[in-house]
Formats: structure tokens, C-alpha cells, sequence
């Protein structure tokens, strides 16, 4: 901006008031105007048509009686159509956006809740912007966006909040391992019961081929060898077992001492210990 030889220039963004005799008289655009003011022509100031920004922190209490500090953005600028109002009208913009949005944060935020006022933020922004929009136009500015950027409570009821918070998530993770606990119980017990059931079939099984075998070899026997019983079988099965059951006793490196009867009539002795058993088992008890 310059006044050499009643010339001025305006910059980019900006209007000049120009008055006359003390009298507003035009408003100038960007430029290089002619201003001669021996005939009473001079400038009177600069409006800036730039968005400018207004950071506004207001200390209130929630309806549950929480002291916060809410910081409001408010960015605006003047109309280069109404320059004039903007540039006379006001004698400290800032100060009057200020008022109106102490008088809108805390017309606004008494009637919430602290947990409410984080939630409804965007309500309580757009009623400062609205308010502000309907009073700052009548002298020639325009809102151009309200932000709440931050509600802060007192430092002790910050710490209330997050350990309420923690609490609340360590409940949560509590429950949860209990739960991934008493389904790894339920999985294991179900598993236990299946491997158990399926043991039992094969138990099931074996004792079944065992006996399927022994009936197929006593009548193979029988039928292959003229004169024999099914007795001189089962005696025959009797000894062979007998004798695989000493083996193995003999070539278990680790196994314990057995001191058993040996000899030819012991396998007599056994057979026939088992079969008075089975016919005594067999056999109705006297009353």
C-alpha cells in the first residue's frame, strides 16, 4: 500500500475506506485508486477480507456440576459488500464474538451431562454458529465455520474417568478369559469323553476278534483233528498263552520278579482253576 502523488494502492484480499471531509464515501478494491486529497479525499483505513481464526476458551459447569474448559473455533471474515458496517459498526470485532459465544457455551452446556457434552459437541457448535451468524451479520461479517475443539474437565475428573474407563475394560477382559476358560474346559472334557468311548469301542473290538478267533480255531480243530474236544482246545490256547506270558515276562528288561509254579502240570492247574471258576460263577448261590 502506498499515497505517493495522491495515488494509493489496496492489496490482494483487502478494501480501503475512502472518505471525504470525514464523510465515508466509497469503498476502494484492489488496486492503484487515485486520492487527491486536496479536495478533502482521504483514506481512512484497511479491512482485511482474509478468514481470520478466534480460538475462545470458556470455563462452565456441566448439570451434573463438572467445572470444564471449552475451547470453541470460530473462523470468519468481513463481506466486502457490507465493508463499510464491518470497518464503522464495530470497534473490536474479537471481543464481540467472544461475548456471544460465552453467552451460547454457557446458555448451552448447563442443560447437558459430562458425558452428554462430549456426545453432543456438533450441537452445541452449531448453536454458537447460528447465534453468532444471526448477530455478526447485521455488522457486515460472515461465520464461516464453528469448531468445538476441546472440552476439558478438571485434572481430578479426567482421572476419575479413565480409571472408571480401565475398570470397566478389565471387568470386560475378566469376563471374557473366564468364558475362553470354561469352553477350553467344556472342549477338553468332550474330547477326554470321546478319546474314553472310542477306547472302549477298540477295547470292544479286540475282545471280539479275540473270541471270534478262539471259536474259529476251536472248530477248525475240532474238525481237522478227529477225537478232540472243544476242552483239549481251550487246553491247547491255555498253554500257548501260558508260555507267550512267560516269554514276555523274560524279555522286559525292567520288569519286577514273578515267582510263578512251572512246570507241565502247572498248566493244568490253571485251566482247571479257571474252569471251576467259570462253572462256580455259573452255578445259582444256595439260600
Amino acid at each position: 500500500m502506498g499515497n505517493v502523488c495522491c495515488c494509493v494502492q489496496v492489496d490482494q484480499s483487502t478494501v480501503a475506506i475512502k472518505e471525504r471531509f470525514g464523510k465515508f464515501e466509497a469503498i476502494l478494491e484492489p488496486g492503484c485508486h487515485c486520492l487527491p486529497w486536496h479536495f478533502g479525499h482521504r483514506l481512512a483505513g484497511h479491512l482485511s477480507l482474509r478468514v481470520q481464526q478466534l480460538d475462545v476458551r470458556c470455563e462452565t459447569k456441566t448439570k451434573d456440576n463438572v467445572f470444564v474448559n471449552v475451547v470453541a473455533s470460530i473462523q470468519f471474515r468481513a463481506l466486502a459488500d457490507k465493508a463499510s458496517d464491518a470497518f464503522y459498526k464495530l470497534t473490536n470485532t474479537r471481543s464481540q464474538i467472544q461475548a456471544y459465544v460465552f453467552d451460547v457455551i454457557r446458555a448451552s452446556v448447563p442443560k447437558l451431562n459430562l458425558d452428554d457434552t462430549f456426545e453432543q459437541k456438533n450441537d452445541i457448535a452449531k448453536a454458537v454458529e447460528d447465534e453468532l451468524e444471526k448477530a455478526m451479520s447485521a455488522y457486515g461479517y460472515e461465520i464461516v465455520q464453528t469448531l468445538i475443539v476441546d472440552i476439558e474437565p478438571d485434572e481430578h475428573v479426567k482421572r476419575a474417568m479413565n480409571e472408571i474407563n480401565a475398570a470397566a475394560r478389565l471387568r470386560l477382559a475378566a469376563t471374557d478369559k473366564a468364558e475362553a476358560e470354561k469352553i477350553l474346559q467344556i472342549k477338553r472334557a468332550e474330547g477326554e469323553a470321546e478319546s474314553k468311548y472310542l477306547a472302549g469301542l477298540g477295547i470292544a473290538r479286540q475282545r471280539q476278534a479275540i473270541v471270534d478267533g478262539l471259536r474259529d480255531s476251536v472248530l477248525g480243530f475240532s474238525v481237522n483233528v478227529p477225537g478232540t474236544t472243544a476242552k483239549d482246545v481251550m487246553d491247547m490256547v491255555l498253554v500257548t498263552q501260558y508260555f507267550d506270558t512267560m516269554k514276555e515276562i523274560g524279555v522286559a528288561s525292567k520288569s519286577s520278579a514273578v515267582f510263578i509254579p512251572h512246570g507241565p502240570g502247572a498248566v493244568r492247574d490253571v485251566a482247571t482253576q479257571i474252569r471251576d471258576g467259570l462253572l462256580q460263577a455259573s452255578q445259582p448261590s444256595s439260600s
